[in-house]
């Protein structure tokens, strides 16, 4: 099935790889990596969402697993690129600038912010949590070396804890192995439509080297390396030419205005992006009932700007095109991720003891054109200053000590159990640095004998840290009561402490108007969250399942002032937690060589947080809604057509809409700010997502292998705010994105041919609007900083690989 323009030519290509899928086989036929050695059988896939364990198939509620190698088979460049292939899942792809810092994935459509956000750390926590093994942590790293990634669906709060709202996603990597010599060395080296200049500067490269080796019989080490370095694609086509202060050259006076007063220059692929990401992990078993993996990982990037392109015209009358960004100064981003883990399993004959203890430390930065949000908003109030650049320099640290116990075990041969201790130690900080560049020189000559009531570029800082401590006992306890029926219970009682101190400096430029506010806030809360679930064995290989459960996100408070020139309602200083209850039914099993899995869920969300600003300065801000409410049907099948032929399809359907008004708190009128009616759909969600991948396997009579794979993504429209009155409100268009690869194995060599978003679609799933961040030649803005975040563009690639 096909849904857009592009529908005959896939039909060609799907019917294509069908037909030679389907060529008759013959004897010497091996089967894929991805079928068990009995033919009409469906490989089991162990997971561990539970904390034990267990075949895919009994685990209760809707999980999908994706294997490490699946992932590599497919040349996955990111977290975006991956979340495509489950569904139900999406993530606002706006490349690998700031991807470190910004978590905008939505499960089960639990999102009310702006699908633009990005470019500041909000205060709330995101919907989704994700996990590095064992630890909660949100760093979108290198995917490589992965044993699988699993993705759970819906509130995880009992055994996951706060912010698991929508669902939690866990990435698990390959563990060193004893006895083994092993590893593999590998390169690909792709070029993307869009990139410009000589073949080798268009050629960007992702190459690799993993090792395992056993120091010892108890004793085995792992090593990963990967190197990224990709050329950019999109051309900043208005960029000021600066002087040593950073401040626009003129061709001029400094009170002349229009565009032949400044000098302006292009760079082309601007968004360039290089990474450098290492791991080291040593396994001890120093006993047959002991187990302990330390790990180290470290991870590097550094981003010229962002992969978006701007709608409309410049100052000049000029439209951009295909990637072209009209910003009036480059933006790039940079991180440094640091982390550290111990996990210890001990098996204590009537249970296994595991101890994870780890640290990170998440550090980043960025510089952003703002230009365009000032020129549109308050020009006037710094006299139309000629040629504005007005920058936001913007920084975060996330960093973090995370200890859980866990206890998993048997009682009495009809109860299972999982019972565990968890403490977090986590600091957060973020800044941001508004400056007018070059107000302050061009307001000194304005004013006789230079007695200026200018003092400063300096338009907004703000300033934020939090200290976040929580407690959690937790646990769960099935009840077997047969061999087909199961009733499980689990608790979750939390406390949390957060403190935090913000800083907000406004319009520091006029010394008349500069505005200054402090505050300090401690928050306490504690409570307790419930999961109810019960399974039956209705076939032999066929599960349902019925569960309620509870999910929970802290609140918190926010840097406004509450007095002053840019005083603001009290009613904005902080803001409440906000909750979920889920309820879900579905089925999952196997039908001769078919596995599939299919649920409902209706979520009632309350007091849901939403990132916004305040009326007065526009600081940042989160406040709370009243009622929202999603509901959908989720299907994912599995399966062969041969010996050689397997597939996946998935489908989401997801209803996500506000049950009741969303008002914001008071305006300086005493007003509340009204946002978006009942009914309106919720952001960055789309109502229909389909996913399908086709995978072929077969050995040639010479001996040597071939590995074919189609992979397929669409889905419907979505929102880009819930703003119902905000220029920022639009609707992206559906898309799909077809990817496609084929591999020759010999011996230990694979060589590979792929392409990526075979039809260029734009694949739009977050904007600023030239109505609001657009040119304003009146205000002596030509450039703009509208920006549709966009897909990767048509990528082509090879790649070689050796394993040993």
């Amino acid at each position: 099935m096909s849904l857009t323009h592009n529908k005959y030519t896939i039909n060609l290509l799907a019917i294509t790889f069908i037909s030679f899928a389907t060529i008759e086989s013959t004897p010497t036929m091996a089967q894929t990596p991805s079928t068990t050695e009995e033919t009409d059988q469906i490989q089991e896939i162990t997971v561990t969402v539970q904390r034990r364990e267990q075949n895919i198939l009994d685990v209760p509620y809707n999980i999908t697993a994706v294997s490490g190698d699946d992932i590599a088979d497919s040349f996955v460049r990111d977290s975006a690129e991956l979340l495509r292939s489950i569904p139900g899942v999406s993530q606002i792809d706006q490349g690998p600038r700031n991807a470190a810092q910004f978590n905008s994935v939505r499960i089960r459509g639990l999102n009310v912010d702006s699908s633009a956000n990005s470019d500041y750390a909000v205060a709330s926590v995101a919907t989704v949590s994700t996990y590095l093994n064992e630890t909660p942590v949100y760093a979108n790293l290198a995917l490589i070396d992965l044993d699988r990634v699993e993705v759970l669906r819906g509130p995880q709060a009992t055994l996951y804890g706060s912010g698991a709202l929508g669902g939690t996603i866990k990435y698990f990597l390959n563990e060193p192995l004893l006895g083994e010599i092993e590893g593999a060395l590998g390169t690909a080296l792709s070029s993307v439509k869009g990139s410009d200049g000589s073949l080798k500067e268009k050629i960007g490269h992702g190459t690799y080297g993993i090792f395992n080796y056993p120091l010892s019989d108890s004793l085995a080490v792992r090593a990963n390396i990967f190197i990224q370095d990709y050329p950019g694609i999109t051309d900043y086509v208005n960029l000021y030419q600066l002087d040593s202060d950073g401040i626009p050259v003129l061709t001029g006076t400094p009170n002349d205005t229009g565009p032949e007063s400044t000098i302006y220059r292009t760079e082309v692929d601007a968004d360039t992006y290089k990474s450098l990401y290492g791991r080291i992990a040593l396994l001890w078993i120093p006993s047959d009932d002991t187990e302990i993996t330390t790990t180290y990982i470290y991870q590097d990037d550094e981003v010229g700007g962002r992969r978006a392109q701007s709608d409309g015209v410049n100052g000049f009358g000029i439209n951009y095109d295909a990637y072209e960004q009209g910003a009036v100064i480059l933006e790039p981003s940079d991180r440094t991720f640091d982390y550290l883990s111990i996990e210890a399993t001990i098996d204590l004959d009537f249970a296994t003891l595991t101890s994870a203890s780890s640290y990170f430390d998440n550090v980043g930065s960025n510089i952003s054109d703002n230009t365009g949000f000032y020129a549109n908003n308050f020009p006037g109030a710094y006299v139309n200053y000629p040629r504005p650049l007005y920058t936001a320099e913007r920084s975060y640290s996330d960093k973090a000590f995370v200890q859980e116990l866990r206890l998993v075990g048997t009682l009495s041969g009809n109860f299972d159990y999982v019972v565990g201790l968890f403490y977090q130690d986590n600091d957060k900080s973020m800044s941001q640095v508004s400056d007018l560049i070059g107000f302050e020189r061009w307001a000194d000559l304005q004013w006789w004998a230079n007695i200026s009531p200018v003092s400063s570029d300096n338009v907004f800082t703000y300033r934020r840290f939090e200290s976040y401590k929580e407690n959690a006992v937790f646990g769960e306890l099935t009840y077997n009561i047969n061999d087909r029926l199961r009733l499980t219970f689990g608790a979750r009682h939390f406390e949390v402490e957060s403190n935090v101190e913000t800083f907000v400096l406004a319009d520091q430029a006029w010394d008349d108007y500069s505005d200054e506010a402090s505050t300090t806030s401690t928050i306490t809360h504690h409570d307790m969250l419930y999961k109810g679930n019960v399974s039956l064995d209705f076939g032999d290989d066929d599960l349902f399942y019925l569960t309620i459960s509870e999910g929970f996100r802290r609140g918190g408070n926010n840097a406004v002032p509450t007095i002053g020139f840019f005083a603001n309602d009290i009613g904005w200083t902080s803001y409440d937690s906000d909750t979920v209850i889920n309820y879900e039914w579905g089925i999952k099993g196997n039908i001769d060589t078919i596995r599939y899995d299919l649920s409902t869920f209706l979520i009632d969300w309350r007091q849901p947080q939403f990132n916004t600003s305040t009326p007065a300065g526009y600081f940042f801000a989160v406040v709370n809604g009243d009622e929202a409410k999603t509901q959908g049907v989720e299907l994912q099948l599995y399966g062969s057509i041969n010996d050689n032929l397997n597939y996946a399809f998935g489908y989401a359907l997801v209803d996500a809409k506000l049950s009741k008004e969303l008002v914001e708190p008071a305006d300086n009128t005493g007003t509340p700010i009204f946002i978006a009616s009942p009914g309106a759909q919720l952001p960055g969600v789309p109502e229909h997502a389909l996913n399908l991948a086709i995978d072929y396997f077969r050995t040639l009579p010479n001996g040597i292998d071939i590995a074919l794979r189609l992979d397929g993504f669409y889905q419907s429209e979505t929102q880009n705010i819930i703003n119902e009155n905000s220029l920022q409100s639009v609707e992206f268009d559906a898309f799909e994105i077809w990817d496609t690869s084929a591999s020759i194995i010999i011996d230990n060599w694979t060589s590979s041919l792929f392409f990526k978003n075979i039809f260029n679609e734009s694949g739009v799933t977050g904007s600023f609007t030239p109505e609001a961040f657009g040119t304003q030649p009146a205000a002596g803005f030509y450039g703009s900083n509208s920006r549709n975040f966009i897909a990767l563009p048509r990528t082509i690639g090879i790649a070689i690989n050796y394993q040993f």
